[in-house]
C-alpha cells in the first residue's frame, strides 16, 4: 500500500514540474500595438468647399508623417473615421450628422470617402457630431493608443442641443483629445468658443483660411517617384470575393490625387511605401506577410487572369517574385523622398509658405503624441 501511494506522489510531483516547466516557457503574450485613432469631423455646409479640397489633397502628407511616427521603436496603428456635419441633405432627426467611414486603417477608402464629400447649407452642431462621434466610434480601451478629434468649421461652437463642454467631458474620460479648427479670423473663432473647445478638451486651438490657394512643391525627385509608383501597382495581386473592387479602387484613388495636382500623386506614392499602407484583406503580397496562406484553397476566378490556370505552388512562387519587387521598389521610393523632403523644406524655409491644413494638423499631432511617448 505504502510503495503505491509513493508512485502516485511521485507521478503527481512530476506531473507537476511538467506542468510549471511548460508554463515558464509559454511565450510572454505581446503588449498590443500602439493605435493612433483620429476621427475627422468636417462641416459640409455651403461654405466648406475649400476645407474638403484641402483634406483630399493634404491627407498623404498627413499620414506619411505619421509613418515615421515610433513608440518604443515600433511604429503604430493608424486608423481614421470620418463624419460630416452641418449639410441640410443630411436628417435634421440626427442634427445634420452623418458617420461617413467608421474607424479604418483602409487608406484607400479613406480617400475615397474624402473624395465623395459635397457640400450644402445646413446648421453646424459642434456639441452634437463630437457626441456622436463618441456614442458609434469604437475607440478602443488600450490606454497607450493615441486618440483625437480634430473638428473643423465656421460657424459658432455652441449652436445645437448638446453643450459642447458637456460632450467634451465625456470626451475626455475616454482619453479623447479635442482639437478645434476654426475657418476663419482667428479672433472670431475665439469669440465663437472654437479655441474654449480646443483649451476643455486638452487639445489644440487652429485656424486656417479654408479658401486659401493650396501650394504644391514640385522637385526634382517627383517623376521618377510617379514611374515607381507605376511599378508599385504591378506587383499587387487581389484575392478574395471584394479583391478585384478593391485592386480597382487603388487605380482610382491614383487617378483621385492626379485630379488635383501631380504633387498629391507623389505624395501618395510615398505612402503606398510607408508602413502604414497594408491590404492583407485583398493583396495576397501583404497578406502572405501576415499569414501562412493555402494557395491551392483559393478561387482561380478571384485572381488576376494571369494566374488563373496556375498550380497552388506555381502562385506561391510568383507571390513571393512580387514581394521581393514591391520591397525594392517601396525603399526606392523612401530613398527618393528623403532627398525630396529636404527640398521642399528648403523652399519652405526661402518663402515662409506651408499648406494650411496639413500644417495645423501635423503640428497638433506631434504635440500630443509626445504625451504617450510617442516620437520622430
Amino acid at each position: 500500500m505504502k510503495t503505491h501511494a509513493l508512485k502516485v506522489f511521485f507521478f503527481c510531483l512530476v506531473l507537476l514540474t511538467a506542468t510549471t516547466f511548460a508554463n515558464e516557457n509559454q511565450p510572454t503574450k505581446k503588449a498590443k500595438k500602439q493605435t493612433v485613432k483620429v476621427a475627422l469631423l468636417l462641416d459640409t455646409s455651403n461654405s466648406m468647399d475649400g476645407l474638403i479640397n484641402q483634406a483630399k489633397a493634404q491627407l498623404w502628407e498627413i499620414v506619411n508623417e505619421l509613418s515615421y511616427a515610433k513608440c518604443n521603436g515600433i511604429t503604430p496603428n493608424l486608423e481614421i473615421a470620418l463624419y460630416k456635419y452641418g449639410n441640410s441633405n443630411l436628417s435634421s432627426r440626427e442634427g445634420y450628422i452623418r458617420q461617413v467611414l467608421q474607424f479604418t486603417s483602409d487608406l484607400d477608402e479613406i480617400s475615397e470617402h474624402l473624395f465623395s464629400l459635397s457640400t450644402n447649407g445646413g446648421s453646424e452642431y459642434c456639441g452634437q457630431v463630437i457626441q456622436t462621434s463618441l456614442n458609434e466610434l469604437d475607440w478602443g480601451a488600450n490606454k497607450r493608443d493615441l486618440k483625437m478629434i480634430f473638428i473643423a468649421g465656421n460657424e459658432p461652437f455652441t449652436q445645437g442641443k448638446i453643450n459642447y463642454r458637456d460632450a467634451i467631458t465625456n470626451a475626455k474620460e475616454k482619453d479623447i483629445t479635442i482639437n478645434t479648427i476654426f475657418c476663419g479670423d482667428y479672433n472670431q473663432g475665439i469669440t465663437g468658443r472654437w479655441q474654449d473647445g480646443a483649451i476643455y478638451g486638452g487639445g489644440d486651438y487652429m485656424t486656417i483660411n479654408q479658401n486659401k490657394h493650396i501650394v504644391h512643391i514640385v522637385t526634382p525627385y517627383d517623376n521618377d517617384i510617379i514611374i515607381l509608383n507605376k511599378r508599385l501597382n504591378d506587383t499587387y495581386i487581389h484575392y478574395g470575393s471584394y479583391g478585384y473592387s478593391k485592386y480597382s479602387n487603388q487605380a482610382k484613388q491614383d487617378m483621385n490625387a492626379e485630379s488635383l495636382d501631380e504633387a498629391v500623386v507623389v505624395k501618395r506614392a510615398v505612402t503606398k511605401s510607408s508602413k502604414l499602407y497594408k491590404n492583407a484583406e485583398w493583396d495576397l503580397v501583404d497578406a502572405s506577410e501576415e499569414k501562412e496562406i493555402d494557395y491551392s484553397s483559393l478561387k482561380k476566378k478571384q485572381l488576376p487572369k494571369q494566374l488563373q490556370n496556375k498550380s497552388a505552388k506555381e502562385i506561391k512562387v510568383y507571390v513571393e517574385k512580387k514581394r521581393k519587387e514591391r520591397a525594392e521598389i517601396q525603399q526606392k521610393i523612401q530613398e527618393l523622398n528623403k532627398k525630396r523632403k529636404t527640398y521642399v523644406a528648403k523652399k519652405q524655409r526661402e518663402s515662409s509658405k506651408k499648406n494650411e491644413l496639413e500644417s495645423v494638423m501635423i503640428k497638433a499631432i506631434k504635440k500630443q503624441a509626445k504625451k504617450k511617448n510617442y516620437s520622430w
